[in-house]
């Protein structure tokens, strides 16, 4: 069964008169405790008077719940006002055997212009919300994009700097192979060079041997020449010349001979010579010897008287030699004849 319960100037907790509609949707209950209690309460009514019945008790209820809310509890939210209103009904009807299926507010309004005045007010804060929201938004959105242009101005930065990466690759690309073409034709350029190069030199050494040839084949022609002038010379000068030339060798080894043998001569002359006065030193030498050592031994068989009349025969000999002291006798000791004439011959023995 749909019930449509209807509570007109019905106070709130504030006091305000308000109109509230509903929609119910209840039925019998089957169970057969419950369906007994049903029977029990509506045998014997048609369905009407059970829908009178039930609509009373929503009513009751809805009469008694407006009276604890306040417009605003009941005009912002609907669903918990039919909540409640289905939750505090449902037991009472409940116990006529009748099970509520569904509650809804269908409408809420007044007679005082109170709800539309909250709707200003929700309306003026909607829209001051709205103009709060709007410059927010457009605040917002300035910064959105003075943040999408810095992106923008960022991936433009990257992009141009991106740009200038590849385009410097590409140059120093370019460089590079412009530096590879450049070595690449130098190379070339070297490689045509020494090849002519080479080709000159084999040239140059065809012509230095052209010129060996000739050279040599001129070489030949004056080496004839030479051999012919050297066999003229002969003939008119150098026999001759070489005649004459050993006439005067003869004659210039035989004054050289001539000269070598005047000069043995005179050597051996003065070897001879020198050989003789040597001979009659060493007789002189042996001689004087021979008499010292007379003298000797008789001197050692005269003993000390002997001595001294040595001493005594070689003082008067003792005198100054000219020169070498002055008067009076500072000079040198001289000693008889035959005691010089011995430490010469003892000088001049081999």
């Amino acid at each position: 069964m749909t019930l449509q319960p209807r509570c007109e100037d019905v106070e709130t907790a504030e006091g305000v008169a308000l109109t509230v509609t509903g929609v119910a949707q209840v039925k019998i209950m089957t169970e057969k405790e419950l369906l007994a209690v049903a029977c029990e309460q509506f045998l014997g009514k048609n369905v009407q008077d059970i829908k009178n019945v039930v609509l009373q008790t929503l009513e009751g209820h809805l009469r008694s719940i407006l009276g604890t809310l306040t417009v605003e509890q009941i005009y912002q939210d609907r669903d918990q006002f039919a909540k409640l209103v289905r939750e505090v009904a449902a037991p009472d009807v409940g116990r006529m055997g009748i099970e509520i299926l569904s509650f809804t507010i269908k409408d809420v309004y007044d007679k005082v212009s109170y709800l539309s005045s909250l709707g200003k007010t929700q309306i003026a804060v909607v829209q001051r919300d709205a103009d709060i929201g709007v410059a927010e938004a457009e605040r917002d959105a300035g910064i959105r994009e003075a943040e999408c242009k810095k992106e923008m101005l960022d991936v433009k930065f990257r992009a141009d700097t991106k740009v200038a990466d590849s385009k410097r690759a590409f140059e120093m690309q370019k460089a590079a192979f412009t530096q590879e073409i450049n070595i690449k034709s130098a190379e070339a350029q070297l490689a045509y060079e020494l090849q002519g190069a080479k080709e000159q030199q084999k040239i140059r050494q065809e012509e230095i041997e052209i010129e060996v040839v000739q050279r040599r084949r001129q070489i030949d022609v004056e080496e004839k020449e030479i051999v012919r002038m050297d066999k003229e010379l002969i003939a008119t000068v150098r026999l001759p010349a070489e005649a004459e030339a050993h006439r005067m060798q003869e004659i210039a080894e035989g004054e050289k001979v001539k000269q070598v043998l005047i000069a043995q001569a005179e050597g051996e002359k003065i070897r001879k010579i020198g050989e003789a006065e040597a001979l009659v030193i060493e007789a002189l030498g042996k001689a004087e010897a021979e008499k010292m050592k007379l003298k000797a031994e008789a001197y050692q068989q005269y003993g000390e008287a002997a001595k001294m009349a040595l001493v005594l025969e070689a003082l008067p000999h003792v005198s100054a030699r000219p020169g070498d002291g002055g008067e009076g006798g500072g000079g040198s000791l001289s000693f008889p004849p035959s005691q010089r004439s011995l430490g010469a011959a003892q000088h001049l023995r081999p």
